[in-house]
């Protein structure tokens, strides 16, 4: 059982994290930088392959909101952000009188940009020390790819939502995460920075969670606590060690 903290939560527990699973996107990187210049150089390449879908489209709000329009019409789709994307352009390709056969290689343009992403100054060094002492499991809802990325050797796994069919906060990924890092879910300390889908996740799953909060936001959902909150990883890691 957690120990409770005098605030009604739970006081991070050491002795007990036997493993890591870790959220990528804002926890390791931010994201929203990184999505911005993937739709740039889209943007940039249908300019030059489609142009009719590019003076419609071109804008990369206008091709977000046919994103958020996807994502309401096919559900089917929540779990896979790669699908989602090629689809919508996909979409805008037909409507403009383009090829839609254009998806594919368009997509391949976006999803190699958004693997160039700028780790947070703390990241790296946290990562390696993680990696020295547990097993670590990514644990993500975005589509990551570690190896392109240049992380997949601080990881002995990586779970999406995208392969397992469901994302978080859903309990099932949590403790099909905790099975890829050899430990019962109760072993595991989960870190992540956003507190519905990593936090209220993980605890879910009776999970220890480490709620990575960069920009000093307010706790908004009490009773429910993390176990514990840092602004960086490496004030986790000195947590643990």
């Amino acid at each position: 059982m957690n120990t409770p903290a005098p605030d009604g939560g739970a006081r991070l527990d050491p002795a007990r994290v036997r493993a890591i699973t870790i959220d990528l996107d804002d926890t390791l990187w931010p994201i929203w930088p990184t999505i911005a210049r993937a739709e740039a150089v889209l943007s940039a390449w249908l300019a030059e392959r489609a142009p009719a879908t590019a003076a419609q489209w071109g804008n990369p709000a206008l091709l977000r909101e046919v994103r958020n329009q996807m994502q309401a019409e096919r559900p089917d789709l929540a779990h896979d952000l790669s699908a989602l994307r090629r689809e919508s352009i996909r979409r805008v390709l037909e409507r403009s009188g383009d090829d839609p056969a254009l998806a594919e290689p368009a997509f391949e343009v976006f999803f190699a940009e958004r693997q160039r992403v700028d780790l947070f100054e703390d990241a790296l060094p946290a990562l390696e020390w993680l990696a020295s002492r547990y097993p670590v499991v990514a644990l993500s809802n975005g589509n990551a790819d570690l190896r392109r990325v240049g992380l997949a050797s601080h990881f002995k796994g990586a779970l999406s939502a995208r392969e397992f069919g469901v994302g978080k906060p859903d309990a099932r990924i949590f403790h099909a995460a905790a099975r890829a890092a050899g430990v019962a879910s109760a072993d595991v300390l989960h870190v992540g920075d956003d507190a519905h889908l990593d936090v209220l996740g993980a605890l879910g799953a009776d999970m220890q969670v480490a709620w990575v909060n960069r920009e000093g936001h307010a706790w908004t959902h009490a009773p429910l606590q993390p176990h514990t909150t840092v602004a960086d990883l490496m004030a986790l890691c000195r947590q643990l060690g």
